[in-house]
């Protein structure tokens, strides 16, 4: 190539570049100077009537549930592999569990391995953020990164697939950044397409022996932070006009990245607020040694803990303080029970599952079949969405049991984890109240006999399982 043609390529390349990372300015400008405003659409946006949910132009509570697997968005494929991920199929498998809600995982990295796991073959991450155009080799033996310039596959697949689940109702976290990976993958950040000798952008960071990278998801370097903006930039750019969106910051990232994580979700508030169509923002447990009151004192307006304050076993209520997605993930890794879903829903929570799925990336041996958790998952949205429960709040000192989600005078749900007796306070209340009981064990209902107010009233429960549901509403 001659070097009048390199000029031009080059001339080419940075007028793209240019247009490229100031496309929300222009669309901004545009929308001011022409006099054509951005419509607030029907994104979520957390209630004022009860900030434990997210609501929308309706005004009902949206309740969130379902199921996420690592690979739903990238490719992740050992070498001998050739099938990528089925979307259809999988959306098809959320709706058959009346799930409406999952986190669409990204992957910082080239490849995904298990430390310390031989049994689990090493997955090789296909297409990521920015192109890969050399001159010059990456230390996975494929060209070098452009950090400069988008590979606009990614985002094109990014959109389609939130449309897609957006046509089956359902609701998208999509995941800006992943930070497992690097603190628990072998040689991860060597794997990082931020790495010096992975890309062309010479950006100054520590490649010794013991550099870990870590310094990537701080705010350590201004390059490295301009860059990510840029990349967020071009997120909300992209689907920033679905109203089925969220956002969450990072999976799992090192303690050390709070102030991090705080910064961007201030920054992607400002970027949606000059767009006028702003969508949540998450900010997930920071493993290892996060705490769940750095998520609490967080810009976020969604946030899912660990396992402490009883996340697992017995959920503390939620006071609104955050809209709580309990995920499993965070709690267990993989793990969870019909019950745990149960006292979640009625401890004001929106219960989602690390699901397994095809079992063909991180739980390989000692299969289990987690069938029960997605099919309790869909049952506790059929009464999210039949209740009023935007007016509903979870009471633990009106049922015995511990577990009622309750407008008081008016509709209330037990649950009723261990035996089959349990009662109702309707001391302060008057009227008659119609009586449905609901088996949790396999989707059975059976009306019960009605009650009056006025006393505290015992139930007993119709069913031979172990737990038990029932709905109380005034007639």
């Amino acid at each position: 190539m001659t070097k009048e043609l390199q000029k031009i390529k080059h001339l080419i390349k940075s007028v793209w570049h240019l247009i490229n990372s100031h496309f929300l300015t222009i669309v901004v400008f545009s929308f001011v100077v022409l006099g054509c405003k951005p419509k607030h659409g029907n994104t979520l946006r957390v209630s004022d009537i009860n900030p434990r949910y997210f609501t929308d132009n309706s005004g009902n509570a949206i309740y969130l549930t379902g199921s996420h697997t690592w690979d739903n968005f990238v490719d992740m494929l050992t070498i001998n592999q050739t099938d990528t991920f089925d979307y259809t199929t999988y959306i098809e498998f959320l709706k058959s569990y009346n799930h409406n809600f999952f986190r669409l995982w990204t992957w910082d990295l080239l490849i995904v391995d298990q430390e310390n796991d031989e049994t689990l073959p090493i997955h090789y991450v296909d297409i990521h953020p920015w192109v890969r155009t050399g001159p010059g080799n990456a230390l996975d033996g494929k060209p070098k990164f452009d950090l400069s310039c988008f590979n606009q596959q990614y985002f094109n697949r990014l959109r389609q697939r939130i449309k897609i689940a957006a046509k089956e109702n359902i609701y998208v976290s999509v995941m800006l950044f992943e930070g497992w990976g690097l603190q628990f993958t072998p040689n991860a950040f060597r794997n990082h397409p931020f790495h010096p000798l992975n890309n062309l952008n010479q950006i100054d960071l520590d490649t010794t022996k013991n550099a870990n990278g870590f310094a990537i998801y701080e705010l350590a370097n201004n390059e490295i932070t301009q860059l990510q903006k840029a990349y967020v930039r071009k997120i909300v750019e992209t689907v920033g006009d679905l109203d089925n969106v969220l956002y969450e910051i990072s999976n799992e990232n090192h303690s050390s990245s709070t102030e991090w994580q705080y910064y961007m979700i201030r920054y992607i508030k400002e970027l949606e607020k000059e767009l006028g169509n702003p969508h949540p923002i998450g900010m997930t447990f920071q493993y290892k040694g996060g705490n769940n009151q750095d998520l609490f004192n967080s810009p976020a307006d969604w946030i899912s803990p660990n396992h402490e304050g009883g996340y697992r076993d017995n959920p503390p209520e939620s006071t609104g303080q955050k809209v709580i997605i309990a995920d499993t993930d965070h709690l267990w890794g993989i793990g969870g029970s019909r019950q745990w879903v149960w006292k979640s829903f009625l401890r004001g929570l929106n219960p989602i599952f690390m699901d397994p799925y095809n079992h063909e990336l991180f739980q390989l041996e000692n299969i289990k079949d987690w069938k029960e958790i997605r099919i309790a998952m869909g049952y506790t949205r059929e009464f999210a969405e039949k209740m009023d429960l935007i007016n509903m709040i979870p009471n633990t000192h009106l049922s015995p049991s511990g577990y009622c989600l309750a407008k008081k005078g008016k509709e209330y749900l037990i649950y009723i984890p261990d035996g089959k007796k349990t009662g109702i306070d309707l001391s302060m209340e008057s009227g008659t109240y119609v009586v449905q009981w609901f088996n949790p064990n396999n989707g059975n209902s059976q009306s019960g006999s009605s009650i009056k107010g006025g006393e505290k009233v015992k139930l007993n429960s119709p069913f031979d399982s172990k737990d038990a549901v029932v709905h109380i509403k005034l007639h």
